[in-house]
């Protein structure tokens, strides 16, 4: 016998809504210092990690990080959601204020279980962190994306790798089964930032100007990812 579809239907509404009631809740300003810590906590244990740290050569050549931090969950239509951060390094060799992101991923086919997913992406030209400031950026559709170097000892590697716009450092915490289809985005989030940072600038002057004011929040991500490239 096969079932029918409203029961489908009412099946997916229940085991989704638990997970939109997540969301429900409007962020405070302390949500918004709890992600920058985060993100600070995912690179400091990527760089702890044999099998997960960075390169400090490909680090020192980056032109910017976006720090990712995703949930996945799903009973037949799954949607990812998530945050992060980016910072940019500035003509000047100094790097910018953390920025806040929205990240995202529509899913469609059958999908069971939850994962956690922790990426990284290094940005190797100036070009791709501006790409945000047109609205949604898509990994890989916007910008070539490829699996950054566990080594740097080889120079053809390494010249090979920061030739590309985007490397990508990646680790997974929990199961996820299925889907068909994914496309996953970045994009500023706007509300996030001006309640970070008591202003109403937008992402373009927060990344490349000297108009925003670290929190004091935000300055150990800042120190530490200036101590692990080079920067001022």
């Amino acid at each position: 016998m096969k079932t029918p579809s409203f029961l489908l239907l009412l099946l997916a509404l229940f085991f989704v809504a638990p997970f939109g009631s997540l969301h429900a809740a409007s962020p405070k300003r302390d949500d918004y210092v709890r992600r920058v810590e985060t993100c600070e906590a995912i690179l400091q244990e990527f760089m702890a990690s044999p099998d997960h740290a960075i390169p400090r050569e490909v680090l020192k050549h980056a032109k910017g990080l976006i720090i990712v931090n995703q949930f996945s969950a799903g009973f037949l239509f799954g949607v990812k959601d998530g945050w992060g951060v980016i910072m940019v390094r500035r003509a000047d060799g100094s790097w910018s204020v953390p920025a806040l992101l929205t990240a995202g991923e529509g899913s469609l086919g059958l999908q069971l279980g939850a994962s956690a997913n922790e990426t990284i992406f290094v940005l190797n030209d100036e070009s791709t962190p501006r790409l945000l400031f047109k609205g949604r950026f898509h990994i890989g559709a916007d910008a070539k994306a490829v699996a950054g170097p566990k080594s740097a000892a080889n120079e053809y590697t390494l010249a090979d790798a920061i030739a590309q716009p985007i490397l990508v450092y990646s680790k997974n915490r929990g199961l996820y089964a299925g889907a068909a289809f994914k496309a996953g985005y970045l994009s500023s989030n706007d509300q996030a930032n001006h309640s970070l940072y008591s202003t109403q600038y937008s992402l373009p002057e927060i990344l490349y100007s000297n108009w925003v004011t670290p929190a004091e929040e935000v300055r150990p991500l800042m120190n530490y990812v200036n101590s692990l490239t080079g920067g001022q």
